[in-house]
């Protein structure tokens, strides 16, 4: 089975950041957030998505 991905913008709003999420949700989004990081290997758009998984991650760890 195969999926294209279709990426509807370059940033995340902020608002997103606020939403509560579930742990299960959270992984997903960071295995999609780690597969962006890899294909930017090495770029400043790479790095944001890292801090940005990092902080979801431990949001969501905190929260949980």
């Amino acid at each position: 089975m195969s999926a294209e991905i279709i990426w509807l913008c370059d940033r995340r709003a902020e608002a997103d950041a606020d939403r509560a999420i579930d742990l299960r949700t959270a992984v997903d989004v960071a295995i999609r957030d780690l597969q962006e990081i890899q294909a930017h290997w090495g770029t400043e758009l790479a790095l944001e998505r890292l801090a940005e998984c990092r902080s979801m991650l431990r949001t969501v760890l905190e929260a949980s």
